[in-house]
């Protein structure tokens, strides 16, 4: 909720109101006129395919009070030079205005977004807590993410992506972290970064930002995460195998979901998270570390992560057909550590019958691309996936790497084809690749969708 009139709106954003300069935007904020709130802003963003100015009659009809825009419109608005920035100034001016309020920002090279679903269920039982919607979490999303906290929240979860040096400055600049998550350094991305060592200057960037009186959640088992520690003043929490939040005795139940062991000086919880893999047992200890940060019990941390449910699609949701095949769809995005983990994940719950890996092309890995995409399809291979679906061609090395057990398709309607043709009860199905392969499309054919 923000809780701003148009003129202090343009005052925060050095822009110019039109209309009654003492409406109210009371309503959180949305770049999208179908999903608003009642007396919300409407921010008019001017993208390459679609003009957001172009649907400001229809955003109005749907209880915007005001638009943000960069030309007039017929409406009560704010006119800046550029939307996204001035909506990150609103963002701050909220957040200047409730101190009250703990900002956790959460980065890393996978797991984001697992782990901020799980955070903001932890957290809910300390009180009132809002997360990013999905993978909200550049310059657009993160102040989307701002405006919808209430003056009841506590905790705003925000995750933080970054593309290159700076990136993360720049959004803890629009909603400074009082505890900051650093999950990890891996090859995500690297096509951009150039190096993981220049990944590792940019996440740090979270941890820079802190103020002494904050809290720096660090990886203790990646090296890289751990001599963070050495860019802040703030305290400092380690969590992993080595970690001040330890974590031991990882198995995976027969659902192939991890449980695990939590140990904090003098507390200790056996405990488990109902999502698959044992990847997601890390995350359950980062997301206890913030639980000890703010002051939570071991005990009541454990308890949450045992009933977390999972809020972001598409990131390892398991779904079991009537027939009795199991379809995993992953398809959110992928690198290589993620792809790993999956595969991992689906040769632990195998059961009785057979594994298919449906998998697309990584992107933005760079010069490592090839060696890569080899690597994950040799990885298949040794766990012993029964047969690798290799989607088009950007999936070629992953199919030279798995050998005789793959098999190339050229797209969506030609991998649904093949699995019809051969899926039988108790089957499992995983399909993963980056985003912009839209693997999911398989997934929802598999599933009648």
């Amino acid at each position: 909720m923000i809780g701003l009139s148009l003129r202090e709106i343009a005052d925060v954003t050095g822009g110019t109101a039109h209309g009654d300069h003492d409406l109210v935007v009371r309503g959180s904020a949305s770049a999208d006129s179908r999903d608003l709130q009642q007396d919300g802003l409407f921010v008019a963003i001017a993208g390459e395919h679609v003009d957001g100015h172009d649907f400001v009659a229809q955003a109005v009809g749907a209880g915007a009070a005001a638009v943000l825009a960069t030309r007039a419109v017929d409406a009560p608005s704010v006119i800046v030079d550029d939307a996204t920035i001035a909506l990150g100034k609103i963002a701050r001016e909220v957040l200047d205005r409730r101190h009250d309020l703990r900002v956790i920002g959460i980065t890393g090279s996978q797991g984001k977004t697992s782990i901020k679903d799980l955070l903001a269920h932890v957290l809910a039982v300390a009180g009132s807590t809002i997360a990013s919607v999905g993978s909200f979490n550049n310059e657009l999303g993160v102040p989307l993410t701002v405006l919808r906290t209430e003056d009841r929240t506590r905790f705003l979860v925000v995750e933080m992506g970054s593309r290159g040096i700076g990136h993360i400055a720049t959004l803890c600049h629009i909603a400074p972290p009082a505890i900051g998550v650093v999950l990890n350094v891996g090859s995500a991305h690297i096509g951009e970064f150039g190096s993981i060592d220049a990944t590792a200057v940019a996440k740090g960037e979270l941890v820079e930002a802190l103020p002494a009186a904050g809290t720096a959640i660090l990886n203790a088992d990646d090296a890289r995460v751990a001599a963070m520690a050495s860019r802040t003043d703030a305290r400092v929490i380690t969590f992993g195998e080595t970690g001040d939040l330890a974590l031991s005795a990882v198995r995976l139940d027969g659902f192939g979901e991890p449980q695990f062991t939590l140990t904090y000086e003098n507390q200790r919880v056996e405990t488990s998270v109902p999502r698959l893999g044992a990847h997601h047992a890390i995350n359950a200890a980062a997301a206890a570390a913030v639980g000890i940060a703010v002051g939570m019990s071991l005990a009541d941390i454990g308890a949450a992560l045992e009933n977390a449910t999972a809020r972001s699609p598409m990131r390892m949701a398991k779904t079991v057909r009537e027939d009795g095949v199991v379809v995993i769809n992953d398809a959110y995005n992928a690198n290589p550590d993620s792809m790993a983990a999956a595969l991992r994940a689906v040769a632990a719950i195998g059961g009785s019958g057979r594994t298919y890996a449906v998998l697309g092309e990584m992107l933005e890995l760079g010069e490592t691309s090839a060696e890569a995409h080899r690597r994950v399809g040799a990885l298949a291979a040794e766990l012993g996936i029964t047969c690798v679906v290799a989607v088009g061609d950007g999936a070629a090395g992953i199919a030279e790497g798995a050998g005789f057990l793959a098999h190339r398709v050229a797209g969506v309607e030609a991998a649904v084809a093949f699995l019809t043709e051969r899926l039988q009860s108790s089957d499992v199905v995983i399909v993963k690749a980056s985003r912009g392969a839209r693997l999911e499309r398989v997934a929802d054919a598999l599933l009648g969708r």
